[in-house]
């Protein structure tokens, strides 16, 4: 049995985990109750502990404080998701915890698990039960015992990952929709996941996913040739598919062929499988899963991986735009049309993200650098992008002001309140008061059969919703959308805005305008193209 490690073990042990998560990405994804399509937690854990994991593979022979730095690091920038971040921080707390350590015995590992909770909890506003949050403070509270009872790490990990699976197992219990669904909490799960792999790791059984097997390496091209501005599309994004009709792959080659460049498709009986390269990975991926289900999935931002690559090999700081004004803003959205709306209110930057694609806090940490602004206001527009956007204010000179916009209504509203000449205080007040006047309204599809708030729901339907709560279903788009006007016109709301999908055709969302203005003739209904990808209708009601 192990009673220490040092950098080399704790490196093995993280890139082990990663490799378990990316594994059993899929299975997290799957635990998700609400049927939305959504930035799943399977894959925005495997993402952010991956970024962690591959910095580490190139990092010869670290001590165990440099190990520790190099994965916190680098899963604080390419946390993605509210799971990514809160995993980044659980192991931000472990290497405050191992900072100056040679190696570490059962009673500081167990120090470290619980600085790592301490970490998780002190940022999340209403922590949670029935969370990962629950299943590391057990656990952490469990190693502590056991290090007092013996000092070995890996009795240590060994108690931790029992205690972890008795509270994930709780979390049904702890939380109704959990409970209704029949399943585990899927960060809590994610979080096991992990303890298991590392435990694994330290047996010397290390876990290794098929994408991160070594390949022989050799000398590269100088990156520093050409700008990345000179990258014309973004985002190389591959997938495989597990076929599930007999739609022809045909029609998808065209599809993604308008989209970007650099397409491979390659299908046989059982599967397709795409490499492209496209400004637009959510619709890329919206029109392949009408081919059947993922088998997997992986998007890389290419102009950023340029970059980190000239400044790795350049050895400089990235450009931070010098302040020429008080105040600037950054805004997340998915679509042209949508980000047209915002830059014509007055936004500097645009990162293209949302509900499927959830920026990392890298993403919307360059973002706010290219603002030439002393402050910068963040819209993420999203509740699952909140938490990442709320880290980069500690990895710039800048003062970075989040305001927890969770749909782009609300984003556009806030806006709307913003005074550039005003003050930060003032603004923040104008702009946070402001996301309660408006309601926001959306139409999407069921991405997984489900039982939900008393709606049987079956892939594919159409899915209303209301805020937050799911406001009904259908598989005829128009009586959720008369559903919706009719709750608009009984509200007494004067002003409608209705921005429509990329999937939607001018004509058939100018029917559903008309609808809203016969059915709310008081109000004043508008219509714009917002572009966005997965979801039909965005509708905000003042």
């Amino acid at each position: 049995m192990r009673q220490t490690i040092n950098g080399a073990d704790l490196r093995r042990m993280i890139i082990s985990a990663a490799a378990a998560i990316e594994i059993n990405k899929q299975a997290l994804n799957e635990l998700n109750v609400f049927p939305v399509p959504d930035g799943d937690t399977g894959t925005n854990m495997s993402m952010t502990i991956n970024a962690a994991a591959g910095d580490l593979r190139k990092t010869e022979d670290p001590d165990i404080t440099t190990a520790s730095k190099v994965a916190a690091s680098a899963m604080l920038r390419g946390a993605r998701g509210n799971s990514g971040v809160i995993l980044s921080l659980l192991f931000r707390g472990l290497s405050k915890a191992l900072k100056g350590c040679e190696v570490c015995d059962g009673v500081l590992w167990a120090q470290a698990l619980q600085e790592g909770v301490d970490a998780a909890y002190k940022a999340v506003m209403k922590p949670a039960e029935g969370t990962i949050l629950t299943v590391a403070r057990l656990a952490a509270a469990k190693a502590a015992d056991a290090a007092a009872e013996n000092n070995y790490i890996e009795f240590v990990q060994e108690a931790a990952i029992e205690e972890a699976k008795v509270a994930l197992e709780n979390t049904t219990n702890q939380n109704p929709v959990l409970k209704k669904a029949g399943v585990v909490d899927a960060g809590g799960k994610g979080w096991v996941v992990a303890l298991e792999a590392m435990l694994s790791a330290l047996r010397g059984e290390d876990v290794v996913a098929p994408e991160a097997e070594a390949t022989p390496t050799k000398d590269s091209a100088d990156f520093s040739d050409f700008n990345t501005e000179d990258i014309t599309f973004a985002y190389c994004t591959e997938f495989i598919i597990s076929r599930e009709n007999d739609k022809d792959p045909e029609k998808l080659r065209e599809f993604l062929s308008s989209l970007g460049d650099s397409l491979v498709l390659v299908e046989d009986e059982e599967i397709i499988k795409v490499h492209v390269h496209t400004n637009d990975p959510g619709k890329a991926l919206h029109e392949a899963i009408d081919y059947g289900s993922f088998v997997t999935v992986k998007i890389e931002n290419m102009r950023l991986q340029h970059t980190e690559k000239v400044l790795s090999e350049q050895e400089i700081a990235p450009k931070i735009a010098e302040p020429e004004k008080p105040l600037g803003v950054v805004s997340v959205c998915a679509g042209e049309g949508l980000a047209d709306v915002f830059l014509n209110l007055g936004v500097d930057q645009i990162i293209s993200g949302g509900q499927t694609m959830n920026p990392s806090t890298q993403d919307i940490l360059e973002a706010v650098n290219k603002v030439p602004a002393e402050t910068v206001f963040v819209l993420p527009n999203n509740k699952n992008i909140i938490m990442a956007a709320q880290q980069v204010d500690a990895l710039t000179p800048k003062t970075v002001v989040v305001i927890p916009s969770k749909t782009v209504p609300q984003g556009v509203t806030a806006m709307l309140s913003f005074n550039p000449e005003g003050s930060t205080e003032e603004n923040i007040t104008a702009l946070t008061d402001a996301l309660g006047n408006v309601d926001t309204m959306q139409i999407t599809y069921a991405a997984r059969n489900s039982d939900f708030d008393g709606y049987d729901i079956h892939e594919g339907d159409y899915l209303a919703l209301y805020g937050s709560q799911l406001f009904g279903t259908s598989q005829d788009i128009k009586v959720l959308l008369r559903s919706l006007a009719e709750k608009v016109r009984d509200d007494n709301r004067e002003y409608i805005t209705i921005y429509y999908g990329a999937d939607v055709k001018e004509k058939h969302a100018q029917k559903a305008a008309d609808l809203f203005a016969d059915i709310c003739p008081d109000a004043d209904v508008n219509l714009i193209n917002g572009g966005q990808p997965v979801y039909y209708y965005l509708i905000s009601a003042e």
